[in-house]
Parts: structure tokens; C-alpha cells; sequence
């Protein structure tokens, strides 16, 4: 069961979170909070695996409570849902360690399969907010290739193309014809022989790897 902690000051998107992503079998919703003060009031009760935490809140922001988290309780993942996909605001929340960064028009069920994504070690953004944050902090090609590209596969340099473009494992999937399973190996090993954090870091260095061979 994944333990998540609602953090928004509008009571509405609370209640509204809370009885549709309880209809989902594996996710707990074990708390709420209105603010970054609270949810840091409440790690150690309630102990939360995932926290969806907006951006804009009184007191302490999602920003300001999601670095605290990274500084003090490392092994909680946040989720950011939020209705503001301004650049600043999604640099700096992936920069203090937010894993996944997701606007509120994101379906119910796109938001579960993320939440699961996240606590799985998985990043998650937005497919449009992913494009902006490329454009901005795109680098530049370079003349050699990043240790560890020799290494990928033809097979792993398509799903890192997809994964460049926003795709999920699922969705990269159905468009290889490749199992879950296998797609979710080929993004570990990806990861690991580019030695990369997460799918963002490679989403972004991909364009410059692809722009190389072209």
C-alpha cells in the first residue's frame, strides 16, 4: 500500500484528491495538510511514502517544504500538482529534489499510475511540461558523446528517444510492441550505463545525443 499525504490550501482539491484516488486498491490517503509547516508536522505520524504538494501555499510553499524534505527526510517522494507550470517554479522544485511535477487537468487515472511511478524511483513530468523545461536548459551538443553512450543498445537509444519526448513506460511499450517488464529493463540499464539519476536527466540529454548523430 502506498501511503501518500495531500498537501493544498484549497480544501476542495483535498477532498476532491482524497475520493477519487481512494478508489484506487494500493493508494492510502493517510493525511492532509494545508500548508508546508504542517506537512512537516506530520512525516513522523503519519509516515508518508508519497506527498502531492502544490506550489502556492500559505506559510511555507511546496518549493520551500519540498527542499526541507529532501534536507531532513529524504526517503519521502514528492509529487508536485499544481495549476502553475511556470519555468521557475518547475526548476526549482526538480533542483530541491521533487520527483515527478504534474498539472491539475492531469486524469485520475494518469495521476495513480504516477504516483506509483514516483514511489517506484521513477521521475514523472508532465509531457508539455517536460518540452518547456528541455527548451530551456537544453545543452548544447557536444564533441564527444557522454561516457557510457557507446555502450547503449539500438533498442535503448529508441526508448531513450521516447523518453525524450514525455512518454511513459507504458506508452513507450505499445509503440516498441515490447513488454512493460522489458521496457522498465531498458530504462534501468539506460540509467545506469549513462550514469543518470532519474528519466528527467536523460529526457534532457537526450536531444543533444540525438542532434550528435544526425
Amino acid at each position: 500500500m502506498i501511503r501518500v499525504l495531500l498537501a493544498d490550501d484549497q480544501s476542495l482539491v483535498t477532498e476532491g484528491l482524497k475520493a477519487l484516488l481512494s478508489l484506487e486498491d494500493d493508494l492510502e490517503i493517510v493525511g492532509e495538510a494545508r500548508n508546508g509547516q504542517e506537512v512537516l508536522q506530520q512525516i513522523e505520524p503519519l509516515k508518508p511514502d508519497i506527498i502531492l504538494m502544490d506550489i502556492r501555499m500559505p506559510i511555507m510553499d511546496g518549493v520551500a517544504t519540498t527542499k526541507q524534505l529532501s534536507e531532513h527526510f529524504p526517503n519521502v517522494k514528492v509529487l508536485v500538482l499544481t495549476t502553475f507550470d511556470e519555468d521557475d517554479y518547475v526548476i526549482q522544485a526538480l533542483r530541491f529534489g521533487a520527483k515527478g511535477y504534474l498539472l491539475k487537468d492531469t486524469p485520475t487515472e494518469e495521476l495513480a499510475r504516477v504516483i506509483r511511478a514516483v514511489n517506484e524511483g521513477y521521475s514523472q513530468l508532465s509531457p508539455g511540461i517536460l518540452q518547456k523545461l528541455m527548451s530551456k536548459v537544453k545543452p548544447q551538443p557536444s564533441r564527444e558523446y557522454h561516457q557510457g553512450w557507446e555502450e547503449l543498445t539500438a533498442r535503448e537509444k529508441e526508448v531513450l528517444k521516447l523518453i525524450a519526448t514525455g512518454a511513459s513506460n507504458a506508452e513507450i511499450a505499445e509503440h516498441l510492441y515490447l513488454s512493460l517488464g522489458t521496457v522498465k529493463n531498458h530504462v534501468t540499464h539506460i540509467l545506469r550505463r549513462l550514469d543518470l539519476r532519474d528519466r528527467t536527466q536523460a529526457a534532457l540529454l537526450a536531444q543533444s545525443y540525438f542532434e550528435l548523430e544526425n
